[in-house]
């Protein structure tokens, strides 16, 4: 059952009190989730999506400034080869359209991947490849970025006739689960995944890209392979690897995330929608007071915790209106700090590439080969970077509960169980608050303002100034 949000005869005296979680007080440990036992198969940690950035630069980035942040794993873009569409400008989905598995992509060849990989396991971070492994190109014929020709089922390794379904079209019953599953997405040449030589080639190339080191996969389009099929590819994987599929909720629909749990975690797309919601203009932040906590509609609920990566933003949605971006600036910020402070969840953060087209390429030389990173202006965004001091605050409360929950329409805060305090003001002016936080007494450093230093008296609470748009995050020591 739901519970009640924050008392509103707090909000007044919190400013002069510092009220306690009694009576009309702040609502004590909204969110407590109870985990069910981790398993090889579920990510943990913080992971960064370094959205089409080539293997060198993963490289650069993980020695230099993820492995020194904490960071526990990238997800980097499909690395297998794909199709080249010069003539529509090399679309950044190109790379979602498989001519073989060999890897060769725009981004680097298998040497440059390797040397990514070995690189960010030095640096104590692991490698997650978006691995795109439902379908193979929607073009009749042409040639792959590692030079491999192809027709519209001939690809190698794959008879023709027999491991591709042969709908006859594209998918346009989605309630139909036999054609969501069994026609072609987008045109898209749909692999019949319930052929054992299917499977076999399509683990073949996962047990690759586990022999050169990588740790994990997302699956992508995951909904349009049958559980069953997925299962039996998985279980032949050479060694234990992370999986987190791509099944996107839609109450009622027939094919749920539950069906992919048991071999992995999923892709929970209603979070960001949901704190985004919370912080744009007339949203409020009390509403995410409960965000992930199981209710009496199970239906509707988030997928547990464990076995559940969540997102702000992807490379889908921010190409979208439902979720905030980095197009949306501080606000984009707030809401990414947010979810590193909120125990839900494994989260996944963006890093973009600035765009204004929908299909627009990375930043590429005239070949499509896609250029060095370089962050800001019209290039690689790299809003992750502004982020990062909060992977402390998520690692150093790992596991304590939610207490001393507050909120207004545009501030919130709350306490992380006698490790860690977090507080997010959206508004256009600083905000002064006496708050309880369940801290020793003395003299904690803002993790996201490290010349800011916030006194916590004998009690426990602290007059805490948040800054206009802008949060305060500090740990126990």
């Amino acid at each position: 059952m739901r519970r009640s949000l924050v008392g509103a005869g707090c909000a007044l005296l919190l400013v002069l009190t510092g009220c306690t979680a009694t009576g009309d007080g702040p609502a004590a440990a909204p969110h407590s989730p109870s985990a069910p036992a981790h398993r090889e198969s579920d990510p943990t940690g913080v992971i960064v999506h370094l959205f089409q950035w080539p293997w060198a630069d993963v490289a650069r980035e993980c020695r230099e400034t993820l492995g020194p942040a904490g960071v526990a794993a990238v997800q980097i873009s499909p690395p297998q080869e794909h199709v080249v569409l010069a003539d529509q400008g090399f679309p950044w989905w190109q790379d979602y359209q498989p001519v073989s598995y060999g890897l060769t992509s725009r981004r680097g060849d298998r040497a440059a991947l390797a040397k990514m990989v070995e690189t960010c396991h030095a640096a104590g971070v692991e490698i997650y490849a978006d691995a795109v492994i439902n379908h193979m190109t929607a073009q009749l014929f042409g040639v792959g970025t590692g030079g491999t020709k192809f027709s519209r089922t001939g690809y190698p390794g794959y008879d023709g006739a027999a491991d591709f379904h042969h709908c006859g079209h594209s998918i346009a019953q989605w309630s139909d689960r036999s054609e969501v599953q069994n026609c072609d997405l987008l045109d898209l040449a749909d692999l019949a995944t319930e052929r054992a030589p299917v499977r076999e080639r399509i683990a073949g190339y996962l047990n690759d890209l586990l022999s050169i080191g990588v740790d994990g996969f997302r699956i992508d389009a995951a909904k349009h392979i049958p559980a069953a099929d997925l299962a039996a590819i998985t279980a032949q994987l050479d060694r234990p690897a992370v999986i987190y599929s791509e099944v996107l909720f839609a109450l009622g629909d027939p094919i749920q995330p539950e069906e992919y749990l048991p071999f992995g975690a999923v892709l929970e797309p209603r979070y960001g929608p949901d704190v985004t919601r919370a912080l744009r203009f007339g949203g409020s932040l009390g509403a995410l007071a409960e965000l992930g906590v199981a209710s009496d509609s199970p239906a509707l609920d988030f997928k547990p915790s464990a076995r559940s990566v969540v997102y702000i933003d992807s490379h889908d949605t921010q190409r979208g209106t439902s979720t905030l971006t980095y197009a949306d600036g501080g606000l984009h910020a707030l809401a990414t700090e947010f979810m590193l402070a909120w125990p839900y969840g494994t989260p996944l953060v963006m890093s973009s590439f600035a765009f204004t087209d929908f299909d627009a390429s990375p930043p590429a030389l005239p070949d499509g080969t896609t250029r060095p990173v370089v962050c800001g202006g019209s290039a690689f965004v790299c809003e992750h970077r502004a982020v990062l001091p909060m992977v402390a605050f998520r690692t150093a409360t790992a596991g304590a509960p939610v207490t001393e929950w507050w909120a207004t329409d545009d501030q919130l805060g709350f306490a992380r169980a006698g490790r860690g305090y977090f507080a997010l003001n959206r508004a256009a002016a600083p905000v002064t608050r006496v708050v309880q936080t369940g801290l020793p007494a003395g003299r904690y450093r803002d993790l996201l303002h490290p010349a800011a230093v916030v006194t916590v008296d004998s009690a426990g609470t602290a007059t805490l100034t948040i800054p206009p748009a802008s949060a305060i995050s500090f740990i126990k020591a």
